[in-house]
């Protein structure tokens, strides 16, 4: 692991100037690489550079089309100038217990646009995220995205409980659950997760960055603002 670290580091060391700056020295890739075992403390800033070199690589060719959402399915400010991507699964705790701190984004950032994006891995969960898209459709994904992971894990029972605290149409919203709209929806998003390199939920897209798992709310707040 040190290896490949100490390999990626001088990649990009050598990335930066292209041949450039370390030619123009007189220090090739070996000198460059004594140099980084001679200098341990820059390690994690340089780790940090090459991991965000890779997720703009990621996401050049999907970041305006990830931060499109599925039509109604924002949390937020729908004409939001800041967008937030989060892929979201009901039968994720961690998913839940981001909640709280999201909605408090978005109470104190009136430009904040959340683009909720239905990624359903764990076993149960697909009907629920079927059915997050077809309250999308009716207008009602906010009520829906809350009630459904208030109701607890995703079953028949909880799923209809949810679509009743929203409001939906029931028979309008199984109808299109079952649709190859929304079957085309998830397979799109599992795309994008794969290709980000997403191991799980949450996980967000947060201007140029792609964050992993439960974090503060402040972690995203700062992303977002580095990139404003």
């Amino acid at each position: 692991m040190k290896n490949h670290l100490i390999t990626a580091l001088i990649a990009l060391v050598g990335g930066f100037a292209g041949a450039g700056l370390w030619s123009a020295s007189g220090l090739g890739h070996a000198k460059t690489r004594e140099y980084l075992l001679a200098n341990p403390q820059i390690l994690p800033e340089l780790a940090d550079a090459y991991q965000r070199s890779e997720t703009q690589d990621r996401l050049a060719g999907v970041s305006d089309e990830v931060r499109t959402p599925f039509p109604g399915a924002v949390l937020g400010n729908p004409e939001g100038s800041k967008v937030l991507v989060k892929f979201t699964d009901y039968g994720c705790t961690y998913c839940r217990q981001s909640i709280a701190g999201l909605d408090e984004l978005i109470a104190k950032d009136p430009e904040l646009k959340v683009v909720v994006r239905e990624w359903p891995i764990f076993d149960g969960s697909e009907q629920a995220a079927r059915m997050a898209l077809a309250a999308a459709r009716q207008g009602r994904f906010a009520a829906f995205y809350h009630a459904m992971f208030e109701q607890g894990p995703p079953s028949e029972a909880t799923i209809a409980r949810a679509a009743s605290i929203a409001g939906l149409d029931l028979e309008t919203a199984q109808a299109f659950a079952a649709s190859d709209e929304a079957t085309a929806e998830l397979a799109r998003n599992m795309a994008y997760a794969q290709r980000l390199q997403f191991s799980g939920t949450p996980s967000w897209i947060a201007g140029d960055q792609t964050i992993e798992g439960l974090v503060p709310a402040e972690r995203l707040a700062e992303a977002l603002e580095e990139n404003g």
